[in-house]
């Protein structure tokens, strides 16, 4: 299945992630599996997400002569984990691009209202850098929406949203508030239920990653 992008969302159709990503939909599977497996989805995924990158050529010496070789142009990425189970992503993207830079904003959603309230934020300098935020679910938007928000009020100005799982519901959500931020996901399952879950969906990310219910 191959990728598919329209008004800004794209979604990754690699058969490798759609595989894994039933994997760790089931129910019995365990949270040392989805563990592993939501790791290397999200290296997957950062291959996609980074697909774009500028290049620059700089010279260096191969053992054999000398070779203007493609390199990462300008200053590198900032991985943006949305607490607490975008740490999850994140450890995955970093396992192809160590040298990015790591920061962390910790929200939750009130349960009447579902809005999200911050609770933590710190991130290194965002000048000039591509910002990739993570959350594995991207369910009602509005815990993006916030995110984003505050990382453009600390400077940023490139920024894609990466999840594993979207709901129409939260797409729109997000986009209405940030057209400017493409969106990357491996699925767009139905709907959300009365509790703000997405359905299919694979119950709430971080408690089957962290294993705490």
């Amino acid at each position: 299945m191959a990728n598919s992008t329209s008004e800004g969302v794209t979604v990754v159709g690699h058969p490798l992630i759609l595989h894994k990503l039933s994997l760790m939909r089931r129910a019995a599977t365990s949270t040392g599996k989805f563990r592993q497996l939501l790791r290397e989805i999200s290296l997957l995924l950062a291959y996609e997400v980074t697909r774009d990158l500028p290049l620059a050529y700089e010279p260096i010496d191969t053992p054999l002569t000398r070779y203007d070789a493609p390199t990462i142009e300008g200053k590198k990425l900032c991985l943006i984990a949305i607490l607490r189970a975008g740490d999850g992503l994140v450890q995955g993207m970093l396992d192809l691009v160590p040298s990015a830079r790591v920061g962390h904003i910790g929200l939750y959603r009130d349960p009447k209202t579902l809005q999200a309230i911050e609770y933590f934020y710190k991130v290194p300098d965002l000048a000039g850098r591509l910002v990739i935020v993570a959350d594995p679910m991207l369910a009602t938007g509005h815990t993006a929406v916030a995110a984003v928000s505050r990382l453009k009020k600390s400077g940023a100005k490139q920024i894609k949203f990466l999840c594993l799982l979207s709901a129409p519901e939260g797409i729109a959500t997000f986009r209405g508030a940030h057209p400017d931020v493409p969106v990357f996901t491996a699925a767009i399952d139905d709907h959300l239920n009365d509790h703000g879950y997405i359905v299919p969906g694979l119950g709430d990310a971080g408690d089957r990653l962290y294993g705490t219910k």
